[in-house]
């Protein structure tokens, strides 16, 4: 421990990252009177952190969760800027991602790319966002000498998809923001959100969210968690809009099926679904003994080309 850093110094807390999917639209909880994530103290009763957040996010939320892993634990001192206790109290973050496939009516559940908005590359808005981003990443580029402007060019190219899109890199394109001093969260970018910056989280939250958000997008890819947020019944469509919602991209539909198909994930119910308009649609269920048997080696997503 530092030399002058007593253990009181250290405060640690759980902090959640609790997703829903409702319709195309990936949700996370916040609390409503700060915008933060829900975060409580580590319990000494917890029989161990996982259990200790399962319990607590329950019980606070009210909702059940289904898959729940850890993300990070994050103790950067200067990433806190929460006031005069930051100065003096050394604030570690314990995080967790958390799925419940529970229906969202309260308050505090908001659409997670209203703070990550260049992350929906599924329309053009999205796109005509990273693209205004990528103009003022470039100026900050252009303001380093030598070297150091290569290295941020090369990295600019990299997270924002100059040579092709890649949805988990969330964490690595909002720390370039940060570091340009682009997101409120930066220390030097003063003032209020700038246009297409995102809504900004209180002390190092927006960090988790992206850090979360992340861990979901690259985990999907080789196990259906995608399936704890779905309903018991659902149809393919519904199936594929959440997909989409938490990748951030559209997919070829018929590549998307086949590969559903191939891993035998899904099956017939027997029943229709008749809400909505047009013909009405297969209700299927996942397998979930397939599911716990093995999961999906390397799989990548089919990712429709931009239109």
């Amino acid at each position: 421990m530092p030399a002058g850093m007593s253990e009181a110094a250290f405060k640690a807390d759980l902090t959640a990252v609790l997703v829903a999917v409702q319709g195309l639209v990936p949700l996370v909880l916040t609390l409503e009177e700060t915008g933060a994530l829900p975060s409580g103290p580590l319990a000494p009763e917890h029989r161990s952190i996982q259990a200790g957040l399962r319990s607590w996010v329950e019980q606070t939320t009210r909702h059940p969760i289904g898959h729940v892993e850890q993300l990070y634990t994050f103790a950067d001192r200067d990433r806190s800027r929460g006031g005069a206790e930051a100065d003096s109290v050394r604030a570690i973050s314990i995080s967790y991602l958390a799925l419940t496939r529970s229906v969202p009516d309260e308050t505090g559940w908001v659409d997670w790319y209203s703070h990550f908005p260049w992350e929906d590359q599924r329309g053009e808005a999205g796109r005509r966002i990273t693209a205004m981003l990528v103009d003022r990443l470039s100026d900050w580029c252009d303001s380093a000498p030598g070297a150091e402007a290569e290295r941020r060019r090369r990295r600019t190219r990299i997270a924002f998809g100059l040579e092709s899109w890649e949805d988990e890199l969330v964490l690595q394109r909002y720390e370039l923001l940060f570091e340009a001093g682009l997101v409120v969260e930066s220390a030097g970018s003063g003032g209020p959100p700038r246009e297409g910056t995102g809504r900004p989280m209180p002390r190092d939250h927006r960090r988790i969210l992206a850090t979360g958000i992340a861990r979901l997008r690259a985990k999907i890819k080789y196990r259906p968690v995608f399936f704890e947020l779905l309903p018991e019944t659902f149809t393919f469509l519904e199936l594929q809009n959440t997909v989409e919602a938490l990748s951030g991209v559209r997919l070829h539909k018929p590549n998307f099926r086949r590969l559903i198909a191939q891993q035998r994930l899904i099956e017939e119910t027997g029943m229709i679904s008749a809400v909505g308009p047009g013909r009405p649609a297969k209700l299927f269920r996942f397998r979930r003994e397939i599911v716990e048997a093995r999961a999906i080696a390397g799989t990548k997503l089919p990712v429709m080309p931009p239109r």
